[in-house]
């Protein structure tokens, strides 16, 4: 079976470090930190204060009153970030492109905003109704089903939620099925925002969050810490892509899935090195050819110390040539939207040559000792990239790009 070739053409973001792409990038190259003080509801409640939180949002200039009503933070992240991605790419949805184009996004919690905000009026102030759309604003698919809408998508569409690992098993999915030759195009990404009350109190339960910064891979690291946000992609066959003279950011190659099937939050480092190699047989790639990996990076000392353990198993000798960043000291952890905007991170290294730095590094552990590209970004070319996520219930996806 012939195997179609699968590029990405356009890229839209909103998180803590930009409102764009462009902003989003800059940002990494220059290694800023956006996370900061929460500001948000009953924060005084809470014993983690901060987060990597999009600053100076208004809905109201991007949505009208009838929108907001339907969307939840996270579908507006995510339509905002798909009109940008799409606009770059300037992809034409009509006729039969628009009958097999579809839209595959990941998101662990869907619209927790909206629920926040439900339970709180039926609870606590005691009303007994809420409002009719407060079903089709919370659920999971609501993003990917208004993105369909918005660009007259009518092809394979759905949400994938598995926690930390969503936007890359999304992804991994919406790249089968241009590759399979199903699709020419998908609209691809995910998208996070559980910045409320609830939802950083539910986290804060798990005791892994960190109260004043994320230093993945550093010995006095102290856990992670949450953000928001939606990165979206077009992904779209090659030839297409080609033929209609768009600019081709980079290459999907291989996409690989593995399940710990061990324990329920506890990484495993044989689940997610079978990822790995998963990722590099499936592109026909050498361990030699990769030369960075956007880390999962969570700054827990079990995901950090798992993560080097099997990268250096897979890599053996070659894992000190490589490169190996988590952006989320940056830009935190966007739960299930977290691997879309650290596939950013990825385009830039193979396009512009600018591996994303991890900031906050302060002390060496031994248990991680690979080249983490401390605090300041570096310029080195790269031919060859991977991108992990390793999700809370053993769930690991792990993407290979390469440059075009």
């Amino acid at each position: 079976m012939t195997q179609n070739r699968v590029v990405i053409t356009g890229v839209g973001t909103i998180n803590a470090l930009g409102h764009n792409a462009a902003t989003t990038l800059e940002a990494m190259r220059e290694g800023r930190c956006g996370i900061g003080p929460l500001d948000i509801r009953d924060v005084d409640r809470l014993g983690v204060k901060i987060g990597g939180q999009v600053r100076d949002y208004d809905e109201t200039t991007h949505f009208n009153r009838q929108q907001i009503v339907l969307y939840d933070r996270f579908t507006q992240f995510t339509l905002l970030a798909a009109k940008e991605a799409t606009d770059q790419s300037g992809i034409n949805f009509s006729g039969e492109l628009s009958d097999t184009t579809g839209v595959v996004l990941g998101t662990a919690a869907g619209g927790v905003n909206t629920w926040d905000d439900n339970y709180r009026s039926v609870y606590e102030d005691g009303k007994n109704r809420v409002h009719p759309f407060v079903i089709p604003k919370l659920m999971n698919n609501a993003a990917a089903s208004h993105v369909s809408m918005e660009y007259n998508l009518r092809g394979p569409t759905f949400t994938v939620a598995t926690a930390c690992a969503s936007s890359n098993h999304a992804m991994g999915q919406a790249f089968h099925m241009i590759r399979s030759g199903m699709a020419k195009a998908m609209i691809t990404g995910g998208s996070e925002s559980m910045l409320c009350f609830g939802g950083v109190k539910a986290w804060e339960g798990l005791r892994v969050m960190s109260k004043d910064a994320c230093r993945p891979f550093s010995a006095n690291r102290n856990g992670m810490v949450q953000g928001e946000g939606a990165a979206v992609f077009v992904f779209e066959n090659y030839d297409h892509a080609k033929a209609r003279g768009a600019d081709i950011l980079a290459e999907v190659v291989g996409f690989a899935m593995t399940s710990d099937a061990s324990d329920i939050v506890m990484p495993s480092k044989q689940g997610a090195g079978r990822a790995i190699s998963g990722a590099l047989r499936d592109a026909g790639l050498n361990r030699e050819d990769i030369g960075y990996i956007n880390a999962h990076g969570t700054g827990t000392a079990a995901n950090d110390k798992t993560e080097c353990a099997a990268v250096a198993d897979v890599f053996g000798k070659h894992a000190d040539k490589l490169m190996i960043s988590s952006t989320k000291s940056m830009h935190g952890h966007l739960i299930g939207g977290t691997g879309a905007v650290e596939l950013l991170a990825c385009v830039m290294a193979l396009r512009d040559g600018i591996i994303a730095p991890t900031i906050g590094y302060e002390e060496p552990d031994p248990e991680c000792a690979l080249d983490v590209v401390p605090n300041e970004a570096r310029e080195v070319k790269v031919s060859a990239v991977l991108s992990n996520a390793f999700a809370f219930g053993g769930l690991n996806a792990v993407l290979a790009l390469r440059k075009v």
